[in-house]
């Protein structure tokens, strides 16, 4: 029992029922509290989500400014700038373990950028998002080992089609591969991204992460783009991008990682495909069907059952001393 439900109980012993009626009123805000620790990873992702896809509809303004490998440039060495001087991540006390967590971290995360920008320079960005978001939703299946995860995936594997509209063979044959590998790199991404988070204190992990994917990324970056990342415009929007595509959604998700299981996080990814187009709707007016919103309804509802079997199972959890 807390301690403030103690001193409730002590000090009504001879009041009879008023002891049992402070004890209900202590649980309250116990319960709301429980509920809201549950809730927060999943804010945590959601807020992420918005962050990064509208980020991406931002990236897609600025391609022909700088190219899509300009681009992730832009994004990665920006970004890792950024939480490199709030950070301030120590480079001491770690052993080979957690620096090989953290180059596949790095690698991961220059790999999902570059292959996702190129296949948002080929097709449109709904598409990519609907196509890489498929790599998630097979880690889901994978690594769940409850039945209702597996049935949620599924009808999130259902949403995430019928929002691609039966379009996919109309698409860029290498457009759609490099969204397909940009799926594969996302699932490594999550993998790698909470082990750093377990290895590494705050967000330091993600610092050094950021750092060396940017360093993968840079050379591509020069030879596509070359004196165009030096204009000071294009500085200022590759930093916007670099802010709501990186810095914010990686955070988040990092955070999210350490309390979410990976299976119910990877679910939550496709709401990823719903906010795209959202996103390509408000920014670069790309219109939605009404296929489309029952597409996003069923993504939503899917991530919804994953969020709330989550709920349950932790709440059947015996409690903590």
């Amino acid at each position: 029992m807390d301690s403030p439900v103690k001193d409730i109980a002590a000090g009504a012993t001879a009041a009879g029922t008023g002891a049992s009626t402070g004890a209900r009123a202590s649980a309250a805000p116990s319960a709301a509290s429980a509920r809201a620790a549950r809730l927060g990873p999943v804010a945590l992702v959601v807020a992420g989500g918005l962050s990064v896809q509208f980020g991406s509809a931002v990236a897609v303004l600025l391609m022909p400014r700088a190219g899509a490998l300009g681009v992730v440039t832009l994004r990665l060495v920006l970004a890792a700038v950024v939480l490199l001087i709030v950070c301030r991540p120590k480079v001491r006390g770690y052993g080979r373990a957690d620096w090989g967590t953290v180059v596949a971290f790095g690698t991961a995360m220059a790999g999902m950028n570059i292959l996702f920008y190129q296949a948002a320079d080929r097709i449109p960005l709904g598409a990519a998002v609907t196509l890489e978001v498929l790599g998630p939703l097979v880690l889901s299946v994978i690594a769940s080992r409850r039945l209702m995860n597996l049935l949620w995936a599924g009808l999130a594997l259902g949403g995430v089609l019928l929002l691609s509209g039966g379009g996919f063979d109309r698409l860029d044959p290498v457009g759609a591969a490099f969204a397909l590998g940009a799926g594969a790199m996302w699932a490594t991404y999550i993998v790698f991204s909470a082990r750093t988070g377990r290895r590494f204190p705050q967000a330091d992990g993600l610092a050094l992460a950021m750092a060396f994917g940017a360093v993968l990324s840079l050379p591509f970056g020069i030879v596509e783009a070359g004196d165009k990342l030096l204009v000071p415009s294009t500085i200022g929007l590759g930093l916007c991008v670099a802010l709501m595509s990186s810095v914010l959604p990686y955070t988040l998700e990092l955070l999210a990682l350490r309390r979410l299981p990976a299976p119910t996080f990877a679910i939550l990814m496709s709401l990823e495909p719903a906010i795209a187009a959202t996103a390509g709707f408000l920014v670069l007016s790309q219109a939605l069907s009404l296929t489309d919103a029952l597409a996003i309804a069923l993504v939503i509802a899917a991530s919804m059952g994953a969020v709330r079997t989550q709920m349950k199972r932790v709440s059947t959890l015996p409690p903590q001393a």
